[in-house]
This record gives structure tokens, sequence and C-alpha cells, in this order.
């Protein structure tokens, strides 16, 4: 499961490596060669001395003009230690596979794309002996996707659209068009695609939004994110349970009590403070014996 928005802003290229190059192609404008093939590589490019090094998402693209290795490097803010470990990747990388080796951040943030955009250049000023140019997909440059039949063109772009758009303030335009969209592709890519959103929204009620649509669609229900989600919704009717029973019964809830209740989220507890609810002459017997 994915469990976070920088895993999510690379993860979704293992899943379509294709949306990789049509972004670099239609959103940045770069004449990449069109691909016959994509493989997945070894992340991994700590040598043999103790220091870990390790890119987010490594693809081999085969294309005419021969093979190209596709670094995508996921970046919630600014990393100024990212302008020495990108050129030693791409390095690495081209003297270990002797093929070009092509970087590619991504990110939801402005600013941070701005950042990542800017050439790192290494050497005497001027002249510099290595210059680092990253291709930056962020809000400024992937296109807000919020129209359903811009959506149905192309689903994986869609998707890269509203989670590269998922903490800004047009965020709220993207679920009804994607949700609609994805209904048009097969299942199991889809309820991949329903993560990678949920995972990269940030406004807590785009997010309930979100869910609120995807509980209509039935592969949804078979991914482990329906299952947090059937976790968080018992979770709540079990603490609306309890203080319904209190307000009803007339016993005062205090905010210390109230506060309690509402934090808790382990269902059994909710269940034993449910059964005492009924009995109890005073809100705070709720948690006797504990």
């Amino acid at each position: 499961m994915v469990s976070s928005t920088h895993e999510a802003m690379h993860r979704i290229f293992q899943k379509d490596p294709a949306l990789l190059t049509r972004a670099l192609q239609q959103v940045l404008g770069v004449a990449f060669p069109e691909p016959r093939e994509f493989a997945g590589l070894n992340i991994d490019l700590t040598e043999i001395e103790p220091v870990e090094r390790r890119v987010d998402t490594l693809l081999r693209a085969e294309t005419d003009e021969g093979p190209y290795l596709l670094v995508v490097e996921s970046q919630r803010r600014k990393d100024e230690a990212k302008r020495g470990s990108w050129p030693y990747y791409l390095s690495y990388l081209y003297e270990k596979y002797r093929c070009e080796p092509v970087l590619i951040v991504t990110t939801q943030c402005g600013s941070t794309a701005r950042w990542a955009a800017e050439p790192i250049h290494l050497g005497v000023p001027g002249r510099p002996s290595l210059t680092v140019r990253p291709f930056v997909l962020g809000p400024d440059n992937v296109p807000l996707i919020a129209d359903a039949q811009d959506a149905e063109r192309d689903v994986p772009l869609a998707v890269l659209s509203a989670m590269t758009h998922g903490r800004g303030s047009k965020a709220a335009a993207i679920p009804e068009s994607l949700a609609a969209a994805l209904k048009t592709i097969d299942g199991d890519s889809a309820a991949a695609f329903v993560q990678f959103v949920d995972s990269c929204l940030a406004d807590p009620q785009v997010k309930q939004m979100w869910r609120d649509l995807m509980t209509a669609m039935q592969y949804f229900w078979r991914h482990p994110l329906a299952e947090q989600v059937r976790e968080e919704g018992r979770i709540q009717h079990g603490v609306k349970t309890i203080l319904h029973i209190l307000e009803w019964r007339s016993i005062p809830v205090p905010d210390a009590v109230r506060e309690r209740v509402e934090a808790c989220t382990d269902l059994d507890q909710l269940e034993v403070w449910t059964q005492r609810a009924v009995h109890a002459t005073d809100a705070a017997e709720l948690f006797v014996d504990e």
C-alpha cells in the first residue's frame, strides 16, 4: 500500500512507465524518442564503501535511438544535498550501464519545482566541469485536468495531474472528472491509481470527497486502502455512538472526556466505552479502572 505522497509521486511511473515519456514529450516539450519497451532496474546505487545512495524510481527505456535510463526523484521540499547526489546518480549510472541517464524530478510544490529546475554547476564559475539540468514536473507545468473527457483521453496523465495539484487550491475541481475516467480502464490499474491520488490529496475535505466517490466503485473495495477507509468509518461511528448515548441520557460531557473519546482509534476500546455509556451516571465513568 502506498503510504505517502513522496512514494506515490514516483511509484505512478512504475505502474505506467509510458506516462513518463509522455510527460517529457507533452508537458515539457522534450523530443524524447518513443520507447519500444521498458524495464525496471535496481534503485540501489550503493558502492562497496558504506555510503547508501538510492534513487526513487529507475527505468530503462529502449528506443530506436538507443537505451535511456529514466531516473525519477520525488521531491517534497528543497534539499541542498541533492546538488551533490543528483550529479553522482547520473555519473554512476552512465558508468555502470553506458547509456544516457535522464533525471526527472516530480513535486507538488511550485517553489520546490523552480528550485529543482535550476542547473547544477560543479567546477570553476563560468566554466563548470559538470552541469546537470533536471527535468521537473510540478504544478506550474503539469496541466490541471478537470474535464471528464480530457481525463478519459489519457487516464494516467489525469492521475498525475491530480497528484501534482493535490496540495493546491484547485484540487477540489479534479475528483469528479477523474472518478468518471477511472471507470473506463481495467479495475486493477484503477485501484492502484486510486491509492496514488489518495496519498497526494492534502485538503481533508477534498480527500473525503475523493473517498466518497470511490466507495461506489466496486474494484476499490478489493484494495488495501478500502479496508483503511472502512476502519476509519467504524471508528467514527463508534465515537459518535458513545457521545450520542451520553447526550440522550442527559449526561454532561466535559471537554476532556470528549477529546479523549474522539482521539481513540481502538475499536475494542470504543466498544467497552459504549457499553459503559449505557449505564454510567457520570461521563468520567467511561474510563473507570483505566
